[in-house]
């Protein structure tokens, strides 16, 4: 394996939580779907062919990766509960679980995604950048092992 690619994206707007509702049940704003369209576009305009795609639970990174491999082409996705709340270490066993995909698209949420992207290109959680809703940090990592430090940005994008 050359570089292993890693797509962090980040779910797109979301509905604000109705009464009652729980957290995980909020669906994509109407600018979310938009937003989740375009990160699909751009996507697909650079060339992205994840072998695996991981979201969360919740509706709305449900949502986002239905829309984005919808303008992908690409149909294969699997929930994985823990990255719904990960910490930045929950979401690092997370990438060593599925260390055999040579590219894999993961879709959740902030703080984890923010402070893992920090956590892989500076060495620590504190030194995130921010994730706006719906951007995507896509990262090079020299091997297949995820660990502080050893990834680079290739590309970071948001709506």
């Amino acid at each position: 394996m050359d570089a292993r690619q890693i797509i962090l994206l980040r779910h797109a707007h979301a509905e604000p939580a109705s009464h009652g509702q729980e957290d995980a049940a909020r669906a994509l704003s109407l600018r979310g779907e938009a937003e989740s369209d375009a990160a699909g576009a751009w996507l697909r305009e650079h060339g992205a062919r994840p072998a695996r795609v991981l979201h969360s639970g919740a509706a709305r990174t449900r949502q986002t990766c239905e829309r984005v491999l919808e303008v992908l082409g690409f149909t294969d996705a699997r929930a994985e509960p823990r990255i719904y709340e990960a910490t930045p270490a929950t979401l690092l066993r997370v990438l060593d679980d599925h260390a055999d995909a040579d590219s894999l698209l993961l879709v959740g949420h902030n703080p984890g995604l923010e402070q893992l992207l920090g956590l892989l290109t500076e060495g620590s959680s504190g030194a995130g950048r921010g994730m706006p809703p719906g951007s995507i940090a896509w990262l090079e990592l020299a091997g297949a092992v995820a660990e502080p430090g050893v990834a680079r940005v290739r590309h970071f994008w948001w709506p």
